[in-house]
């Protein structure tokens, strides 16, 4: 029976790529694997695996009796939704361990670095199986992505080694110049709907019982959102009142190196604890935040937890 592997919801470039690697690494080395999706290819995933020849993997929603294995996250509240009707066999992540559990022993790879892609160029290496083009490629683009060009302070040297070795690999000379490509198609806004740039890269978490959204939008220049910034912040507001207690929508700048935060929550005082901003629910700058993973969630966590 071959196993499904998945990323999270909402999925960027490296639940995508990440989800591609593992099938490809699993059906190498121990059985059949299949690379799915739990939703559509953002326009940065579309251009990467475009541009690297990789087919798509299908949307699948739907998990229960198959064996899954899970990259680029452990919450449940990314995770499947019908995730306890299915074996979990996997997890490869770069993020905190979340709140799955397992009946059985599972292979687990969870390492402190920027990207799930260098845990994946790692485990090709320990497993001593080489790493084809065109996935190298892809990889190599999401490490760039994650790591927003390693200026992200979730950024380490091994994300940086990995990718230099991933780029030889797939012939990439200019990795920079591949990344401003990315980052320019991820900036691009004309004609996307506005819930779907809410929902681009976007994560739903327990913080405390609470139900907290937390999406981003990286650009090139924060000029771009501009024209669409009221509708969002209208947007999130919207997604809120679905049964959220707080929305967050980071604007993130990445030649800046800041982020603008569009807020909306029962308790907007949750901004200053987390980031010592006072906040009655307007839009707060935070320069030098450009991580969600490393400098929003966990201050968010603190926040909601005191």
């Amino acid at each position: 029976m071959a196993i499904y592997v998945v990323g999270h919801k909402n999925p960027d470039t490296d639940s995508i790529t990440a989800a591609i690697a593992y099938a490809d690494l699993y059906s190498k080395t121990k059985g059949e694997a299949v690379a799915v999706a739990q939703g559509a290819l953002n326009p940065e995933s579309a251009f990467v695996l475009e541009k690297f020849g990789i087919a798509a993997p299908e949307v699948v929603n739907a998990f229960e009796g198959k064996q899954i294995a899970l990259v680029d996250h452990s919450d449940l509240a990314q995770a499947p939704d019908d995730l306890a009707k299915a074996e979990l066999v996997a997890i490869v992540d770069h993020h905190k361990l979340g709140d799955v559990t397992t009946p059985n022993p599972i292979e687990i790879w969870v390492w402190p670095v920027g990207c799930s892609g260098t845990v994946l160029k790692n485990m090709y290496d320990f497993y001593g199986v080489e790493i084809p083009k065109g996935i190298a490629g892809a990889l190599c683009c999401a490490i760039l992505s994650d790591t927003v060009m390693f200026k992200s302070v979730t950024c380490t040297d091994a994300d940086k080694k990995a990718a230099e070795e991933l780029a030889k690999i797939a012939g990439i000379t200019d990795m920079m110049a591949l990344g401003m490509d990315m980052f320019k198609v991820k900036s691009a806004v004309e004609g996307t709907p506005i819930r779907d740039l809410v929902f681009r890269d976007y994560k739903d978490f327990d913080m405390s019982g609470k139900k907290v959204g937390i999406g981003q939008l990286e650009v090139v220049d924060l000029s771009i959102l501009d024209g669409v910034k009221a509708a969002l912040q209208e947007e999130i507001g919207k997604v809120k009142a679905e049964g959220r207690h707080s929305v967050f929508l980071m604007l993130t700048d990445i030649m800046k190196e800041g982020t603008e935060l569009l807020i909306v929550s029962d308790d907007p005082v949750v901004v200053e604890k987390a980031f010592g901003v006072s906040t009655s629910g307007d839009p707060v700058w935070l320069d030098g935040v450009m991580s969600r993973k490393k400098q929003v969630v966990p201050n968010f966590e603190k926040a909601f937890a005191g």
